[in-house]
Parts: structure tokens; C-alpha cells; sequence
């Protein structure tokens, strides 16, 4: 089937993609040899996907790391709007979640500890003493078996890994399935999928820092934020929800008109504070169970604008709050303090310890699914 060109909103087609592919040509490429290596019996690769419109996707399979991705600006060229490494040594190394594929847990479980059919489980306290991001060697960490496959919606791949019954002290044996597509609408989509042979709990979703303007040269105070929720959950010093859901009017947390990221960042609010800065779950009115426009960012100087669409209950927005200039990224690119920025489509943080929250648990015969979409044009 013939795929017709999408457009790229505001931007014309047809200057834009003249533009998108004279830049392409000049900018410098993340080499694959520099991923090119066995990772505990098992190949990684970096893989690259690139739709009808000249934008592309680099992804490899060691922890499904989205290492580049490169949407036009209004003048249609191109720019890396993703924080990240040139080489997979620096991902093995010390990194805080760059670009990940985040399991069997997303955020945290309040003492690593819950209880699933009457039996309690103690999980590594890889935050202090919480679990954070599925332990010490979570879905961040480990090789996924990668196929790229044809989609009508755009080129595609598909990624499998199988987390054994009692990995990171999880119960159940959970094979998962995560398909990225870049698609013909300037989209990267995030599908997800998993089943399991116990009860167990299971939290996924994607770690990317993004910077519109420059791919994390400058900070993302200027970006405009938008978030479709009138609560949020609000949490203790160790960063776990109070099991309180707070309405967002009248504090900072109120990102229902755009706003400025650093327009109340630094205001005196007990929940910046703990935080640092923003690094809470909203809780997103949404209207059923479908994938919904859930959230939006707009960078005024490059007039690059992301949308976020998602089936998820919950939406992390952390501000890079504890990046400080010791990570040095692509291009010799150096990430000071908030220079990039996470929308984490989720359910809530510690939802296994809060019978109020959306449920987490998935059981034997049942089928976790989740969608996450973000759309990328320019105005």
C-alpha cells in the first residue's frame, strides 16, 4: 500500500522537506560501530528508523534506549531533540535513564516492598529505601531481541524481552513486547504489551529527556508546558505519593493553560521542594480508555511543538532537576542543570501500596497493554 506524505503542520510540505534533507545531509551521525557489541551472550545493535518526511529515530536494544531522534524546526531543519551518548559504553556507564525502556516498575514502590496474593515482596532499594525504575538491573539494562518490521503507519521496531519469574525479586515469569514506529504523521509510538504466568505488578514506559530548542545545550525553562489534569498526586521527602489526590488549581502544578516550565519552578511550594523541582505523577482527566491528547510542549525560538497522546491513567513530568553538568552527552554536549525535560506516561508512582490508585496488577490470562504517542510539528 502506497503511504501518502503527511505534512508537517504549519511548516509547508514541500519547502520543508527540501530543507529537512539538505540539513540531514550535513549533520553529524551517531555511529553504529559504536554499539556494535555482545552484551551477556547477546547482540546489541543501534537501529534507525526513518518515515516519508526525512525525520528519523535512532534506537538500540540494550535497555530500548531512544539515543536520537531528529524533528524539523519552522524553517524545516532538522535538530536532535533527545538527550543522550554518541557510544553504548556511556549508557552501561553512570546514566540517569537517558532515552530507557523502563520495567518491570516505572517510578517508585515505597520500601521496595508489596504484597501480591497474600505473599509479600521485598525488592532491591535501588533509592534510598524505595525500588526505583524496576531495581538494580531493570528493563533499562538488559539486551532486547530487536526485528524491524513493516507498518502501514510507518517503518517500525519490534522488541521483545522475557523477564524471568523472580528477576529483581519480581513474581511471574513476564514476556513483554514494545514496538516503536515512526510514523508517516511525524509520530514516535510506543506500544507496549506483556503477559505474565503469576500475579504480579507491571508499570512501563519510556525515560527520554527531551529539549526542543537544542537537544540539551541550554536549559528548558522557556519551553511552554501544558498538561490536561486538574490533580496531581502529591508526595513525602522520599518522593511517595501521600495517597492524596490534589487539585492543581491556584499551586504550580497547574499546567491546564501553557506555561512556562521555569515560571514557577523555584516558587516556595513544600512539593518543589522535595522534588528540587518538578518530578510528580498528574493525574490526567481523561475522557475513557483510548490513546487521548494528554499533554503538549511548545519551544518558541525553533517553533518545534510536541504532543503527547496516551492510554495512561498518569503523566511524570520531571524538570532534569538533578542533572548537573557531570553528564556529557552527544556531540560532546555537556547537561547542565535542566536541560532536558521527561513526560512519562504511567500509572501512578507506588500504586501497588495504594488500593485507591488505578490497579497494577496483573494477573495469569490477562494482557497489559499501553500506547503512548508523541507527535511532533512546528508553528
Amino acid at each position: 500500500m502506497t503511504i501518502p506524505h503527511a505534512g508537517l503542520g504549519v511548516v509547508g510540505f514541500t519547502v520543508a522537506f527540501t530543507l529537512i534533507m539538505s540539513d540531514y545531509s550535513s549533520q553529524a551521525q551517531i555511529k553504529p560501530e559504536g554499539f556494535h557489541r555482545i552484551i551477556d551472550g547477546s547482540q546489541v545493535d543501534l537501529y534507525t528508523l526513518k518515515n516519508s518526511n526525512g525525520i528519523e529515530a535512532t534506537i538500540t536494544n540494550y535497555g530500548g534506549i531512544v539515543v536520537s531522534l531528529k524533528v524539523p524546526d519552522r524553517n524545516g531543519k532538522l535538530g536532535d531533540v533527545v538527550l543522550g551518548y554518541d557510544t553504548l559504553n556511556d549508557y552501561i556507564g553512570s546514566t540517569p535513564y537517558f532515552g530507557a525502556l523502563i520495567g518491570r516498575y516505572g517510578n517508585r514502590i515505597a520500601k521496595g516492598r508489596f504484597t501480591i496474593a497474600g505473599v509479600e515482596y521485598q525488592l532491591a532499594q535501588n533509592d534510598d529505601s524505595n525500588a526505583l525504575h524496576g531495581g538494580r538491573k531493570g528493563f533499562d539494562k538488559v539486551v532486547w531481541q530487536a526485528e524491524k518490521v513493516g507498518s502501514s503507519e510507518g517503518p517500525a521496531l519490534k522488541l521483545t524481552y522475557t523477564s524471568k519469574d523472580g528477576e529483581e525479586d519480581y513474581p511471574g515469569t513476564l514476556r513483554c513486547t514494545v514496538i516503536y514506529t515512526l510514523t508517516n504523521k511525524n509520530e514516535l509510538k510506543i506500544e507496549y504489551f506483556a503477559e505474565t504466568d503469576k500475579p504480579t505488578f507491571v508499570n512501563l514506559t519510556n525515560h527520554s529527556y527531551f529539549n526542543l530548542k537544542d537537544g540539551g545545550a541550554s536549559d528548558i525553562l522557556g519551553h511552554e508546558l501544558m498538561i490536561r489534569a486538574s490533580k496531581f498526586t502529591p508526595v513525602d521527602k522520599g518522593l511517595i505519593p501521600t495517597g492524596q489526590l490534589k487539585p492543581v488549581a491556584g499551586t504550580p502544578f497547574d499546567f491546564n493553560k501553557p506555561t512556562a516550565i521555569g515560571a514557577r519552578v523555584e516558587n516556595e511550594d513544600e512539593q518543589l521542594k522535595f522534588g528540587e523541582g518538578y518530578d510528580q505523577n498528574w493525574v490526567l482527566d481523561r475522557q475513557g480508555k483510548d490513546l487521548e491528547l494528554v499533554a503538549s510542549v511548545y519551544e518558541p525560538s525553533s517553533g518545534r511543538f510536541m504532543e503527547v497522546l496516551t492510554t495512561q491513567p498518569g503523566l511524570q513530568f520531571y524538570s532534569g532537576n538533578t542533572l548537573d553538568g557531570t553528564n556529557q552527552g552527544k556531540g560532546g554536549t555537556v547537561y547542565q542543570h535542566r536541560a532536558g525535560f521527561c513526560l512519562e506516561a504511567q500509572h501512578f508512582p507506588d500504586s501497588p501500596n495504594h488500593p485507591d490508585f488505578p490497579t497494577t496488577e496483573l494477573k495469569p490470562g490477562e494482557k497489559y497493554t499501553q500506547t503512548t504517542v508523541y507527535r511532533f510539528t512546528a508553528k
